[in-house]
């Protein structure tokens, strides 16, 4: 294989994997762009990216602008950034969920131009939280599209694309963890399919666009109005993050895992929608939108740990402080509790 002089611009997790095919590769990357350090945790103390940690750790050389515009609100980083790629001389630039958007003059800098490895089959789920989405979504498949940049967002023409499936107990954490390793495999075969002329640029089609917007912690709230199917969804989708969420008993309740039993006999009348229900045998479940229910399988109180539901009611029991904790009772009425 030809190696290749690179630089890579990424920030989380999912391109430091990519970071790490390109090195273990043997191309020289010859410059990191990162965002900056960030407060994190519950100290809020300035934490390095996932990127920069193991650009450090493999001795790569490290940039962190606020910004690529010349012409935006951080001019002299920006400048900065200019000059040190200007003189690393990359053949191509390698970019994975770098986070910064690029104007034009990085784009054509290097000699053949900006790779991106994004997680979805473009033009599907464009933007920023494409695994999120398409959970969420219920899509039965996903991908790595490998994408020649242009200035738009995610529309560049597409170099390579693998299909993954997306099982019924994926979460976001899951998924992600599966097409960041197969990003770090397709850009190292795109990097050797471009070292000898083989990259076939396609369009992507005009048909079939849909944007996956950035999640917010606004979100985490669980609408039970929803099909239970579409709660179960989104709580797969926000783990790890926001997490879904409900008030019970004065506290903000994460839900982790949730399942959507068998629906009731015909004729049978459904409660409303956030009407706790006892499902018999220590289950719990709560009234969705359409006359479905959702059974909560594991929570997590405020600064307590993931746990099964039956021993947060156990728990909740012996405390006396949820409302809600008699409802493991058949005896008690489905009704008696309102998330």
């Amino acid at each position: 294989m030809q190696p290749l002089r690179i630089a890579f611009a990424g920030t989380p997790e999912f391109a430091a994997v990519a970071l790490d095919a390109l090195h273990a590769a043997g191309h020289e990357v010859v410059l990191v762009l990162t965002q900056p350090d960030r407060p994190a945790g519950r100290g809020q103390q300035l934490q390095a990216s996932a990127v920069k940690q193991r650009g450090l750790a493999l001795g790569l050389p490290l940039a962190q602008p606020r910004s690529l515009r010349l012409d935006g609100r951080y001019p002299e980083d920006a400048a900065q950034a200019r000059v040190a790629l200007e003189q690393a001389a990359p053949q191509v630039m390698v970019v994975a969920a770098y986070g910064l958007i690029l104007p034009a003059w990085t784009l054509t800098l290097p000699s053949a131009g900006c790779l991106n490895i994004h997680a979805s089959l473009l033009p599907r789920w464009r933007g920023a939280a494409p695994i999120h989405r398409a959970i969420e979504a219920g899509d039965a498949l996903t991908g790595i599209t490998i994408m020649q940049m242009d200035e738009g967002l995610d529309t560049g023409a597409m170099l390579l694309v693998t299909q993954e499936p997306i099982s019924a107990q994926d979460t976001t954490a899951a998924l992600h963890d599966r097409l960041a390793a197969l990003g770090g495999r397709l850009i190292v075969q795109a990097l050797q399919d471009l070292a000898v002329g083989r990259l076939n640029p396609v369009a992507q089609p005009a048909s079939g666009v849909t944007y996956a917007h950035k999640i917010d912690k606004a979100e985490a709230p669980i609408d039970w109005r929803l099909p239970a199917a579409a709660v179960e969804r989104r709580v797969r989708a926000f783990d790890p993050f926001p997490g879904a969420t409900f008030a019970w008993g004065g506290e903000v309740i994460k839900l982790w895992r949730a399942a959507v039993p068998a629906p009731p006999p015909p004729g049978q009348p459904a409660p409303p929608p956030g009407t706790v229900v006892d499902l018999g045998r220590g289950r719990l479940g709560v009234a969705c939108g359409e006359g479905s229910c959702l059974e909560l399988l594991e929570v997590q109180r405020p600064g307590g740990r993931r746990q099964a539901v039956s021993a947060w009611l156990q728990a909740a029991a012996a405390q006396a402080p949820l409302p809600g904790a008699s409802l493991a009772v058949p005896a008690a009425p489905p009704s008696a509790q309102r998330l």
